[in-house]
């Protein structure tokens, strides 16, 4: 499922930091502006204690995980829009991300250059979002004339459009993102089609400084960005990218130990990566077996059959059935055998909307 998540935010914050240690690829890391030019792209791992436990009670004999990818984007600067620094490449790299992870710098240290010269998340989110509010703004401008005219001549198609572009022009306007206008499900799909920036999912990461790892909320900026996420509907959460990076080449006694020491239960990162998961909307179902136990993603609201394609196609030309069971039943009876007799395993047909969780067996004839 090619859906990837770009990392953006001006330049030097730890964006490639951060991305270093999420996939641990080696992206270049400097202490200048524009060190990320051409955009790195990572899978990742999607960490799920649920897996574990479903293969510790199966007995498998191997476990893999589902993958999901980042995208690290060039920093960005003040007149992107009209071309300045990197601003058409980057421009043109996020309109091919299908979220947006904005990595806030939330820490103060004179040792590391700031592209504006003093420490303002305010400042840092707003000089991006209305980067991409004006490259919106020109889009939306070009079309609205062209399509309000062949509105105005009765064209259903252009009338359609038309009432999208009403709710989106009036908040790129005020500086606002289209994401803030509500949409019915076939405006939707419209909008999908205008390839606008500030339609995409955004979530806020402040990147704190490491004494604060433990506790992001103790930095002094975490409550600004936070109080701006909440403005648009956003999420935020808090890690150190510089703690994450070294976190990442731990072995996993020394990871355990660091952390307990730090004291916080899990990396940040996974935080990190279940937020960006769950922002592109994807949900995880599980297939499980002595011989292999495995997570797959899929695109919440999808129905059995769709799901099962994920797998392979032939299981969703052929799709019969799906016997099923949540995770929370196979946890708290601790065997397929013990679900069914609760009555717990199901038989779900082509209709049934499958939910995050689910672990599945799929019935298919070709």
């Amino acid at each position: 499922m090619a859906l990837t998540a770009g990392i953006v935010g001006l330049p030097n914050v730890g964006k490639s930091t951060l991305f270093n240690a999420i996939t641990k690829a080696g992206a270049e890391m400097a202490n200048y502006p524009f060190a990320t030019i051409e955009p790195n792209v990572g899978m990742v791992e999607v960490p799920d204690a649920r897996l574990m436990r479903i293969a510790e009670i199966v007995g498998t004999n191997k476990i893999i995980p589902t993958t999901f990818e980042f995208t690290d984007i060039a920093g960005i600067v003040k007149g992107a829009s009209q071309g300045e620094g990197l601003g058409n490449k980057f421009l043109e790299n996020i309109r091919q991300v299908n979220a947006i992870v904005h990595v806030v710098r939330a820490f103060d240290d004179d040792n590391i250059v700031h592209v504006n010269g003093t420490v303002d998340p305010i400042d840092d989110i707003e000089t991006i979002n209305t980067e991409l509010v004006l490259a919106d703004l020109e889009a939306v401008d070009k079309r609205y004339a062209k399509v309000s005219r062949a509105a105005k001549g009765g064209d259903k198609e252009s009338k359609a459009e038309f009432d999208v572009l009403e709710k989106i022009k009036p908040l790129l306007d005020a500086g606002k993102p289209a994401r803030l206008a509500e949409f019915t499900a076939e405006q939707e799909k419209i909008v999908h089609g205008l390839f606008l920036l500030t339609t995409k999912p955004i979530l806020y990461v402040a990147n704190v400084a490491e004494d604060d790892m433990a506790n992001p909320q103790g930095s002094k900026y975490f409550a600004q960005i936070e109080a701006y996420a909440a403005a648009e509907g956003a999420d935020v959460i808090g890690l150190s990218a510089r703690a994450e990076e070294e976190i990442a080449e731990m072995d996993a006694d020394d990871q355990a130990e660091f952390l307990e020491m730090a004291g916080v239960s899990e990396p940040g990162l996974n935080l990190l990566i279940r937020a960006a998961y769950h922002l592109l909307n994807l949900r995880t179902f599980f297939t499980a077996g002595v011989k292999e136990t495995r997570a797959w993603t899929f695109k919440a609201g999808a129905k059995a059959p769709e799901t099962a394609g994920v797998i392979h196609s032939d299981f969703e030309r052929g799709f019969i059935r799906a016997e099923t069971m949540s995770f929370e039943d196979l946890d708290q009876y601790g065997s397929e055998k013990a679900v069914k007799e609760a009555g717990r395993l199901r038989s779900e047909g082509k209709e049934y909307v499958v939910q995050d969780g689910d672990i599945m067996e799929f019935l298919f004839n070709v």
